[in-house]
């Protein structure tokens, strides 16, 4: 059988689970934020942006009109060289394009690593590997992560214990029993800081690090806030255990600041990242080089065959230079004040469904009354007005658009939403 946009998704479903978009993409129409259906040519506004990791949208013309790069991108593709051990030009050319746009000098230390929970992985290796040389343990001594409730960091090992947005994830997976603190609520950062301080008082030695994502993104765009984490940040030093960062979902400008820790005045020891920046590793720095022979320093301690992918870091060396030339970090900030702005008036509009607009750069979200409207707000959206936004939580709508998204896509998403929460009026309670 000849495979063909049309019949895709049937021979799909033979050997796959199916449970995505009922679309094709059409890798060569789609162009910025728009992806087009290539059975049938359906144009939709895409404000998920696969799940936040397409930081230009599709086809930008400085990447798809340029046949010098898509050049450099196909002859790395050809072979996929193990950059742990072998070594490139185009490896070289992204490490200094991703500390020279990204880059943070007090973490100057980068892992690369294909994944985003490999990326959490390894920075929670780093901490193991610290706490265990500055406690004097033996190798084999067990220690522990403290973290938050709400929070996701991955699908893989370590991370499974961190996990705990949604019970279908983590089932039936064996883990670790590791100290959860509560993700603070409005006036609660008090409480939260003293369960955390309650757990390194009495587990101290056990814990090598504490680690939280700024934004909780899965477990619905919950802003765990300035103040909480400089507490947290203060209490790590304070009983000398890491401070460790999930920028995966909120790194790469999405914040209106290369990192979403620096908009919120942090010092991390280690951040992980990911998605926008299309090949996933971790900064370390700080407190991290009080141990000289640690993770990062020593052969064998931290590895990987591939060591990031080369395509990948050709392809983002593109992206960066972009983000750096357009000034597309500083433009997300512009653009978020713009949506926040258009979410506040939709929640004056539906003060019975919509409710809690929160945002940092262009990471908005606002919650509905319950899963069940949520999800139908999001089926209508793609339906009636083909508008793709993201669920998170219980009952969150995310934005997750493109850095290069118009202010007029995001009147148009924000209009699409005023439409859909408006025919479902009649059934709003206060």
């Amino acid at each position: 059988m000849e495979i063909t946009a049309d019949n895709a998704l049937e021979e799909l479903s033979r050997h796959v689970l199916m449970d995505g978009l009922d679309l094709v993409l059409d890798l060569e129409r789609s162009r910025g934020s728009t992806l087009v259906d290539a059975r049938g040519g359906e144009t939709y506004l895409d404000l998920i942006t696969f799940y936040g990791s397409l930081p230009l949208g599709m086809n930008h013309p400085d990447m798809a009109g340029d046949r010098t790069f898509l050049a450099e991108l196909a002859q790395a593709a050809l072979h996929k060289v193990t950059n742990s051990d072998i070594y490139t030009a185009q490896y070289a050319r992204f490490a200094a394009a991703f500390r020279r746009v990204l880059g943070d000098p007090g973490l100057p230390h980068l892992f690369f690593i294909d994944g985003g929970a490999l990326a959490v992985e390894n920075a929670l290796k780093v901490a193991f590997d610290w706490r265990a040389q500055r406690l004097g343990l033996d190798p084999a001594e067990p220690l522990e992560v403290l973290h938050m409730e709400r929070a996701f960091h991955g699908r893989s090992g370590y991370t499974l214990s961190l996990t705990n947005t949604a019970p279908a994830v983590t089932a039936r997976y064996p883990r670790w029993a590791w100290p959860r603190v509560p993700a603070p609520g409005p006036g609660g950062v008090q409480e939260a800081v003293e369960v955390a301080r309650r757990h390194l008082a009495e587990r101290g030695d056990r814990i090598a690090c504490f680690v939280a994502e700024p934004v909780q993104g899965a477990g619905g765009d919950r802003h765990l806030g300035r103040e909480f984490l400089l507490r947290m940040q203060e209490l790590c030093h304070a009983y000398d255990v890491l401070f460790v960062l999930d920028e995966v979902q909120t790194g790469c400008g999405m914040s209106g600041a290369p990192w979403t820790y620096q908009r919120l005045g942090l010092e991390p020891d280690v951040v992980a990242f990911g998605k926008k920046t299309q090949v996933c590793g971790l900064m370390a720095g700080g407190r991290v080089d009080q141990v000289p022979e640690g993770a990062l320093a020593v052969p064998d301690r931290l590895g990987s065959t591939w060591g990031g992918n080369t395509a990948d870091m050709v392809r983002a060396t593109r992206i960066l230079e972009i983000i750096e030339r357009d000034g597309l970090v500083a433009a997300a900030e512009i653009k978020g004040r713009h949506l926040g702005r258009l979410l506040a008036d939709l929640a004056a509009a539906h003060p019975a469904l919509v409710r809690d607009v929160r945002g940092l750069g262009l990471m908005w979200a606002f919650d509905l009354p319950d899963p069940a409207r949520r999800d139908e707000v999001l089926d209508r959206l793609r339906r009636s007005h083909r508008v793709l936004l993201l669920p998170g939580g219980g009952n969150a709508v995310r934005f997750r658009p493109a850095l290069t998204i118009g202010l007029d896509e995001l009147d148009k998403g924000v209009a699409a939403l005023d439409a859909v929460l408006t025919s479902m009026g009649v059934r709003e309670t206060p």
